[in-house]
Order: structure tokens, then C-alpha cells, then sequence
């Protein structure tokens, strides 16, 4: 059997590896229109940045071999051509066909079975001056090493990134932290992170960035990419012009899916990912597609999705492996889950936002919960931040996300989610959940069982959130229909009293010796430090008979950590 594989990166090198240890007498051809293959593209914004300072390392098995032409060809027995471009797949005589990009020879290769593992392009940015010198998009190693060389001759001073999603914030870093270079972030959204975090929590990750001195800018359109004798020069939006004299596009990307269209495949108009089974076979049973050029099935949402990670395109590659050389396997969709660093944090979420729920149809609600990762008491102890989307009707859980100090806490919770959102789990089923407790690594009562404890509460209407926008509004504006009930110690909440009128203190572990003085014809806005002191007071009011008691989620602690004047 004679396999060709399309793509020599995550996907398609797992693929050929896998049917060639599973079938040795097989023949498989790995083809790749790149000098570098098998590399680890998450990897390339810690090279950037130079925390990894060698590009090689990106290349090297855990044994510190590079992952190279010979490599291939010696221990794992491939037949390997890169900077080899596949122009076209003929399936009716079951080859294809290709060019040498060094020598301009064409060939045609025969197949039993096929692999397009041909990944996802940068999304392009149509504005004017995408073409002038300066102006990249991070779309191989190869530009990646370009970029870095440029910035270590110190070439580069003012970078401008377009684009506000994982890679830009994973670029920026790179760019401010090493380097201390002046970055702008320009984002079209009113949020960083807008498809992968509410912005309950993207508000933490923008203030973060601000803090690091990262310039953030969003709403903003972009018109031009402006260049002088051919090279950038900055970046005009609607508004105003921002100099630059490097420019990075990172608006996210697409399926590499044309050689699959062009060959006659099914490709889906709606995500432009090639359609596949669970065994990643395409319309065309001898073709098989994985990685981050198919669609998949969203386990949580039902639809359709194209889903570029490097995880999920490994785990395909050694299906689509064990199915060509004769076994049974299959992939079934995905949760989405995902994690990264931000400088200080750690950022992760699962399943749909809150948004994206609401745009699947859902009912949905959230929950907001902020406490530390370990136990209070242990030394070295830090807050983290984390979301819990369920469906009001049916207290499904829709997704989870989370905001800390960089540890793995944040991964391990997501982790945890992860695993459960394939079997619809309700808010009750995390009330359940069996988690490891000591000090140094956990709480008692994990963040995932707290703030499934505020969801539950939500559902059981236990008690009246209000949006923190609404309750900030109320404060400013001094809203004389609001009372603002302050149960910290009266030092915590000094800055509230002094700066708004409608802000009244009363320590909650004596707050029912003051019912008395609380008044019965005004809202009720209950606040402490994460809402748990909150919660417990609005039930002794709803006790009391007073029916017009609101808690914000999470606490004073969200505000505080989006830059909101409120300690």
C-alpha cells in the first residue's frame, strides 16, 4: 500500500508515522512545500520573545533530535520531499501531482490512500499597503525567523499589531517582554479575546496588558496600512494614525482547503473546512483530511466548526494513522478547549461563551466567582478569576472559563471541565465532582465547585444578581433610589464612602444587629470582596421581608482588576 500525505506539520507527520508503525510494509510518501516540518507552530511566540532561544528547539523530539528530512527518512522509514508544492490531486487516477520548488521538476506520485493535512492561512486584512516591507503575517516558521532577525538588529522599535486573539496577545508579549519594545494592540471588537472570553474576564486580560504598557486600542477600524519608499510606516484607522515600522496582522485564520475544492472534495461553504466522517475520511473514502484544514462537530453547540489547534490536529493524525493501516478509530468533535499566557496570567476557557450560547439558541446564564487557587492560608496563595455558563432552562453547562496567576490552576480546572462537556453535564453534576484537596495545590471546596455553588444558587433563585455596569452606573451617578450596602471593614470600604453618597457600611458579621436602620423603599446593593459575605446577607434580608436586594457577581475584586476606580 502506497500512502501519500499532504502537509508535514502536527496532522499529517502523525498520520505518516502512525500508518507506518502500524503497517511497516507499507509505502509513505510525506510531502511538504516548506524546508521545515514537524515543528511545534505554538511554540513560535516564546521563540519570538526568546524564552526559547534557539528555533531549533521547536524542531527537536523530547530526545533532542531534530524532526528533519533525515530523521524522517532514517528512524521512522519515510520517503520525505519538502519544499515540494502539490498542484493538484487527480482521484479518478489516484495521484499527484507535483512541483519541486527548488528545481522547478513536475511529477506525478501514485496513492492507495490520501492525507491532506494542509492546515489554516493567516486571514488576510483587505486594506491597502498589506504588501509593503514590515508588514507580516505569522504564518510559518520561516517568517517567524525573519521577524525575530529583524528585531535582534534592532531594526524594529515600534511594532503595531492588528488583531486582539490569542496569537496577537501571545505576540505582544513577546514583543514588550524580552525585547522592551513599545507595543499597540489594535482590536475591531470592544474586547480583547472576543472569541474566546466574555467580557467579564477579558476586562482582567486588558488591564493586564495595560499594566505590562502594552498601548491597547479597541473599536477600532482599520483603513490603511500606511508605507513610505515601500516600507511601513504605521497604520491609519477612521480616527487617527498610529506610527509603526513593523506590522503584524493577527486576525485570525482560515482552512488551507483549495487543493481539496479543486480536487473535487466536499467543502463546506459555511466554515470553508473539508467535510469529513468521525474516521476523518473525506467525501472521497480513499482521501482522508485532519488538522486545521477540516471542520468538526462543537460537542457543546452541535454545529460545525473549524477548530485550529495543535492538540486536536495530533489526536486526528493518529486517527486517520490507525484507519488507513486498517484499524478503527474516531474522532468526534470538540469542547474547544484552550490555554495560554498573557505575561502574568494564565487564560483558559471550554465550551461556548456567553455570547456564543446566545447565538446557539441557549437560555444562557453565568456565574462569576474570584477566591484563590490554594488554600487561603498557604503562603504564596493568589486570587484567580472564573466563569461558569449554563442554560437557564435545563442547568445545562454551556462552558467555563478562567483568569489567574500563572500556575496550573487555571489549566487543570479547564482540564477538568473539558472532560465533562461531552456528556452534557448539568450545574448540579459539578456540585458532585471528586477533586484532590491539599493546601499547597487546591481548597477545600475547588473554584469549580464554588462558583457552580453561585450558578446553582442563580437557578434555585436564591438571590437577584445585577450587573456590575449597572451598579457602577448607580455609584457614579449617585442614584438616590440605590443604596449601596458596603459589609467589608469599614478601613476596606473607607474609598466608597468618602467618594459616593449613596454608600452605607455595615460590617457584615453585625449586620443583623442593624436591620432597623436599613430602608425598606430603596434597592439594595449588597457588596464585599467575592460576593460570599453578599450572599449571606441577602438572604437574611429576604428573611426579613425586604424584597428589593440585588448582588453583583463576583465582588468588589472584578471591578477592581478591570482598572475600575473602586477598592
Amino acid at each position: 500500500m502506497q500512502v501519500v500525505v499532504i502537509g508535514a506539520n502536527a496532522c499529517g507527520a502523525k498520520a505518516a508515522c502512525r500508518v507506518k508503525r502500524l503497517d511497516p510494509n507499507s509505502e509513505v510518501i510525506l510531502i511538504d512545500k516548506s524546508e521545515y516540518i514537524s515543528y511545534g507552530a505554538c511554540g513560535i511566540p516564546y521563540y519570538v520573545s526568546g524564552e526559547i532561544p534557539d528555533v531549533n528547539a521547536l524542531r527537536e523530539t523530547s530526545f533532542h533530535v531534530i524532526r528533519d528530512k533525515k530523521f524522517f527518512t532514517d528512524a521512522k522509514g519515510l520517503t520525505v520531499l519538502t519544499k515540494t508544492l502539490v498542484e493538484e490531486i487527480d482521484r479518478k487516477r489516484k495521484t499527484v501531482k507535483v512541483k519541486s520548488l527548488e528545481s522547478g521538476r513536475r511529477e506525478e506520485i501514485p496513492y492507495d490512500k490520501l492525507v491532506i493535512a494542509t492546515g489554516a492561512k493567516p486571514r488576510t486584512l483587505e486594506v491597502p499597503g498589506t504588501d509593503l516591507k514590515g508588514v507580516y503575517y505569522i504564518s510559518d516558521l520561516g517568517s517567524a525567523i525573519e521577524l525575530k532577525e529583524r528585531i535582534a538588529r534592532g531594526e524594529v522599535e515600534k511594532p503595531l499589531i492588528i488583531g486582539a486573539g490569542l496569537i496577537g496577545l501571545e505576540m505582544a508579549e513577546a514583543f514588550a517582554d524580552l525585547w522592551g519594545l513599545s507595543v499597540t494592540l489594535l482590536e475591531f471588537f470592544p474586547q480583547v479575546l472576543p472569541k474566546n472570553l466574555d467580557p467579564y474576564m477579558a476586562r482582567i486580560v486588558e488591564s493586564h496588558l495595560r499594566e505590562r504598557n502594552v498601548k491597547v486600542e479597541l473599536k477600532v477600524r482599520v483603513k490603511e496600512i500606511v508605507g513610505k519608499e515601500g516600507k511601513v510606516i504605521g497604520v491609519q484607522t477612521e480616527d487617527r494614525f498610529y506610527p509603526a515600522d513593523l506590522v503584524l496582522i493577527a486576525v485570525g485564520v482560515e482552512p488551507n482547503s483549495e487543493l481539496a475544492e479543486r480536487a473535487g472534495l466536499l467543502v463546506s461553504p459555511y466554515t470553508k473546512g473539508i467535510v469529513v466522517n468521525d474516521r476523518l475520511q473525506t467525501s472521497d473514502p480513499n482521501i482522508f483530511a485532519g488538522g486545521d484544514c477540516i471542520e468538526i462537530t462543537h460537542l457543546v453547540s452541535g454545529k460545525k466548526v473549524v477548530m485550529p489547534m495543535g492538540s486536536l490536529a495530533n489526536r486526528q493524525g493518529r486517527v486517520i494513522g490507525t484507519n488507513i493501516a486498517g484499524g478503527f478509530a474516531t474522532f468526534k468533535g470538540t469542547v474547544g478547549a484552550f490555554v495560554m499566557k498573557c505575561f502574568d496570567l494564565a487564560i483558559g476557557g471550554v465550551g461556548l461563551t456567553f455570547a456564543q450560547a446566545r447565538e446557539e439558541g441557549f437560555d444562557p446564564g453565568y456565574a462569576l466567582n474570584n477566591q484563590t487557587e490554594r488554600s487561603h492560608f498557604y503562603p504564596g496563595a493568589r486570587i484567580a478569576f472564573y466563569e461558569l455558563i449554563f442554560d437557564k432552562k435545563t442547568g445545562r453547562v454551556l462552558g467555563f472559563q478562567g483568569v489567574g496567576p500563572m500556575t496550573d490552576g487555571t489549566m487543570a480546572r479547564i482540564h477538568a471541565i473539558s472532560s465533562l462537556l461531552p456528556r452534557r453535564p448539568k450545574v448540579e453534576d459539578l456540585l458532585e465532582l471528586e477533586l484532590a484537596y491539599a493546601p499547597p495545590f487546591n481548597t477545600a471546596l475547588d473554584p469549580i465547585h464554588d462558583t457552580a455553588h453561585v450558578a446553582d444558587n442563580i437557578l434555585k433563585g436564591l438571590f437577584q444578581p445585577i450587573e456590575w455596569e449597572e451598579v457602577l452606573r448607580r455609584l457614579k451617578e449617585g442614584d438616590q433610589n440605590s443604596l449601596i450596602l458596603d459589609l467589608r471593614h469599614p478601613k476596606e470600604a473607607e474609598f466608597l464612602l468618602k467618594r459616593y453618597p449613596n454608600v452605607k457600611q455595615v460590617l457584615y458579621q453585625e449586620f443583623k444587629y442593624h436591620l432597623s436602620e436599613i430602608p425598606r423603599d430603596k434597592d439594595l446593593i449588597l457588596l464585599c470582596n467575592s460576593s460570599r459575605r453578599a450572599y449571606e446577607v441577602a438572604r437574611l434580608l429576604k428573611g426579613a421581608g425586604f424584597e428589593r436586594v440585588y448582588l453583583p457577581l463576583g465582588g468588589v475584586s472584578f471591578p477592581r482588576r478591570w482598572g475600575e476606580e473602586i477598592r
